[in-house]
């Protein structure tokens, strides 16, 4: 289905952002243009997850107000993006034996081997919560792996590896409730970490491996990419605010005047620098400590050519990529969205994910070797078992 107007919101602890494209419009790097953004100050969520269903329907309806004078249009779909510490992912090995006397592998077989896959993540882990994205990572006939996927291949067994991102039912539920609310009908949902990704990341990056962080203000997202996509995500709870009271604290100032000094609004010698910085590495070597044993808890630590892409307002911070460059042994920089031409505002990652959402959707029935349309394709089913599922829950 062709659409004239893609629109991706970003729902987070302290912003709501929106961004409104053309389909057929396209900047000189191929990506939809930009018609109007709009930015608020979010209410009702913690941590990344809804608290208070009218309060975000608020911060997200006023979003979209700002973003539709700006851009000339008024909107009715969105593309949502899914985050917060409720976003969560796992992997899971399943095999089977093949249908067929002659050992050919059918896409009937394929469609068997995923639903068993699904069936067999531990009840403890899926417990109050729902499989957003399904992945397959890798395949294996007869205990061999294979490269692409194996259907009209010849052999007794087939075995499949698949990465599973799930949320939180309530925080899917109670996100996509407070947007039908302000009047927008939720065309689709995207892990807030993975969009991001379509914009900061080129596809060189993905394929060497690397891992993308979001530095939020509640949180810190990240998610590892190898051979072009996804293999891992994980949401900490611990973020920039975390900071921002640590200077609090440790200058014995308002968090006000602490933050405005994180961000480097206020400068001088009325605060001793040294502590300062000592301060502030203290804290970002914590977050990358916890970023350190979640690569090495997948085996990827000290493992990934393309090295570390820091994003969100937390990027912003002056040392940050040389602190995870030490705390890391990987390869650091903080990403930028090069690729949104014109307006110097919009360039900044903290757009990433918006605008990523945007870019899923242009994409979502186009070319099927693209990475965009791969995740439409694999997750097609999941969605319209989340949508009905959600529809129950709405006045």
């Amino acid at each position: 289905m062709s659409r004239n107007i893609i629109t991706g919101i970003d729902i987070g602890t302290y912003h709501v952002k929106v961004v409104i494209t053309s389909a057929k419009e396209k900047n000189e790097k191929g990506f939809p243009k930009i018609l109007g953004v709009g930015i608020a100050e979010s209410h009702g969520l913690r941590h990344g997850y809804v608290t208070n269903v009218r309060d975000v329907a608020t911060s997200v309806r006023k979003t979209i107000q700002s973003a539709e004078e700006k851009a000339g249009v008024k909107i009715k779909k969105a593309f949502i993006g899914i985050g917060g510490i409720g976003l969560s992912s796992t992997t899971v090995t399943s095999s089977m034996i093949t249908s067929r006397a002659d050992a050919e592998i059918t896409s009937l077989d394929l469609e068997k081997l995923h639903e068993q896959t699904e069936k067999d993540i531990p009840h403890a882990y899926i417990a109050n919560r729902r499989v957003i994205y399904a992945i397959p990572l890798q395949y294996k006939i007869d205990g061999v792996t294979a490269l692409g996927k194996p259907e009209g291949m010849k052999g007794n067994k087939v075995e499949l590896k698949m990465l599973f991102i799930t949320c939180l039912d309530h925080h899917v539920a109670d996100l996509i409730q407070a947007v039908n609310e302000a009047g927008i009908e939720v065309e689709d949902i995207m892990a807030a970490p993975v969009a991001a990704g379509f914009v900061t990341l080129g596809k060189t990056q993905k394929i060497a491996g690397c891992v993308l962080a979001n530095i939020g203000a509640e949180t810190v997202s990240i998610t590892v990419f190898e051979n072009n996509i996804p293999t891992s995500l994980e949401v900490f709870p611990i973020g920039s605010t975390d900071i921002t009271n640590d200077i609090a604290l440790g200058l014995k100032v308002p968090l006000e005047e602490a933050e405005q000094i994180k961000v480097g609004a206020i400068t001088g010698s009325s605060y001793p620098r040294k502590k300062l910085e000592e301060i502030i590495t203290a804290r970002l070597s914590d977050i990358f400590e916890l970023i350190e044993a979640h690569l090495k808890k997948i085996g990827r630590n000290g493992l990934l050519p393309a090295g570390i892409i820091i994003t969100g307002g937390g990027s912003a911070l002056n040392t940050i990529d040389i602190v995870a460059r030490a705390s890391l042994r990987l390869p650091s920089r903080i990403g930028t969205l090069g690729l949104i031409e014109g307006k110097s505002s919009f360039k900044d990652a903290t757009w990433a994910v918006a605008y990523g959402l945007c870019i899923w959707g242009l994409h979502s029935d186009d070319d099927p070797s693209s990475i965009e349309t791969t995740f439409n394709s694999l997750t097609k089913r999941l969605w319209k078992k989340t949508s009905d599922w959600v529809k129950q829950f709405l006045p």
